[in-house]
């Protein structure tokens, strides 16, 4: 079975920082696609970072310049760096691998930034 596990989420202060990680097991992790994803309360889930199989990556433009999605295929992990926090980053970030039809998501970490 898949699994996708997700850590490093918190509480840290505006202007903080934060890095999350997934690893990944039981997937052939150097051929997926790879993402964050996050989910404010009251809000739909939207991606903030993705990262190719040839790490060519993209950002929604909301965390453009605070945020560098990572991976090493050594370690099946895909990161998450996360500088100059905003109150309005505050969401459960969730990691998704996705290679043609299949599509893995893991359980979601808590980040919280206050203000």
């Amino acid at each position: 079975q898949v699994q996708l596990v997700e850590s490093g989420g918190g509480l840290v202060q505006a202007g903080g920082s934060l890095t999350l990680s997934c690893a990944a097991s039981r997937i052939q992790f150097s051929i997926y696609g790879m993402a964050w994803h996050r989910q404010a309360p009251g809000k739909q889930r939207e991606r903030v970072a993705r990262i190719t199989s040839s790490s060519t990556t993209n950002y929604a433009d909301s965390v453009k310049g605070r945020f560098t999605i990572s991976r090493d295929n050594a370690k099946n992990t895909v990161y998450l760096q996360m500088n100059s926090l905003k109150p309005e980053d505050t969401a459960v970030y969730y990691c998704n691998a996705r290679w043609y039809n299949d599509d893995y998501w893991g359980q979601g970490t808590q980040v919280t930034v206050s203000s």
